[in-house]
């Protein structure tokens, strides 16, 4: 293995880094610039330059549904209302923040307060924060805190302990870059390699027990209000009736996993569950190095038959840790074998 100097490293590290910000920003900002003239056309034509709220919903369904058609994901009506609520609060064009992306836009907009919104705004744009900082300062009322202290060093100090870092490649994984784009929502923009390689080992593993699995998807998504969240795989069991959700923790499992889950479950039932179908069940997998861990989750209505058959039909724990080891080992093991960091795909 070549040792290659740590300058040398370091410069072409920037070069890329800087790049991949650059990419970043463009696609981001063209992004904002397309929502607010999408917004000043919804105001302009449907409203005829009003800003009133009584505008036709059934309007924006219409439109929803054929941009949908010929655009793919992110053309909801609820995000065209976004829109028309982002043209309407920030009506100058010409005053969009290139720092800003729409997710950043979609925070502020739920400030209701114009002197909170424009602080948080440049505030935002002066301290660099993610989109998530964003939405942490405003949902701990940073602001509101500030003001109100006399002492405002405390609150300053808290609100930056808080603040996690950007990574570079945030940006591939935010849901509206991927509707923006129309990149179909494809699973390996957010698996790691370690990742995708144990999800393809359990999908093929349920699949081939044949005790009823049918696949449904993989990184499902679910958008519940302003929130997405991904699903790993998602089956629908022909035995019992319902859907299985899977969600994989390459870490340590938690307890904030399992509380997880059960929000994924009650959403995913809003969502899609039919009325004949039984409740849906999830199933969490830790495959932290040397230890595995299987927990399965269910609301508190199941019905005993259903569970009695749940219990028969679905793979035990134990059954899913060695299939999940296992693989994790085989891993690990390629992964020694391979001394060129060239070899390594």
């Amino acid at each position: 293995m070549t040792d290659y100097p740590g300058t040398l490293y370091s410069e072409i590290r920037e070069v890329l880094l800087a790049s991949r910000r650059q990419a970043y920003s463009a696609v981001n900002f063209a992004m904002v610039q397309a929502y607010w003239q999408v917004g000043r056309l919804i105001v302009e034509h449907e409203q005829n330059g009003s800003l009133r709220a009584g505008y036709g919903r059934g309007v924006l369904q219409r439109l929803s549904e054929q941009l949908t058609a010929e655009f793919g994901k992110g053309f909801d009506a609820r995000n065209l209302r976004n829109m028309r609520s982002f043209y309407i609060h920030f009506p100058n064009r010409n005053a969009l923040r290139t720092e800003l992306t729409w997710t950043h836009y979609r925070a502020l907009l739920r400030v209701e307060d114009e002197a909170a919104r424009s602080w948080y705004m440049e505030e935002c744009v002066r301290a660099a924060w993610s989109s998530r900082q964003l939405e942490r300062q405003i949902s701990t009322l940073y602001y509101e805190r500030l003001l109100s202290s006399r002492d405002k060093a405390p609150v300053t100090a808290e609100a930056e302990a808080l603040l996690a870092p950007l990574a570079a490649e945030d940006f591939i994984r935010d849901p509206y870059v991927l509707d923006f784009l129309d990149l179909k929502d494809y699973p390996a923009l957010r698996e790691s390699d370690l990742e995708q390689a144990l999800i393809d080992k359990l999908q093929d593993f349920l699949l081939e027990l044949g005790r009823g699995f049918c696949f449904v998807a993989r990184q499902k998504r679910m958008r519940f209000d302003d929130e997405v969240f991904y699903l790993d795989l998602v089956f629908y069991h022909s035995i019992l009736k319902c859907h299985v959700l899977i969600d994989l923790k390459i870490g340590k499992l938690t307890h904030g996993d399992v509380g997880q889950m059960d929000s994924y479950i009650r959403m995913f039932d809003a969502l899609y569950r039919n009325e004949d179908d039984n409740p849906t069940l999830g199933i969490i997998l830790c495959s932290q190095k040397n230890e595995a861990i299987a927990r399965y989750s269910v609301l508190n209505d199941a019905k005993q038959v259903f569970a009695s058959r749940y219990q028969l039909t679905l793979p035990t724990a134990e059954e899913l840790e060695r299939a999940l080891m296992a693989e994790r080992r085989r891993l690990e093991a390629k992964l020694d074998d391979m001394t060129d960091p060239e070899d390594i795909s």
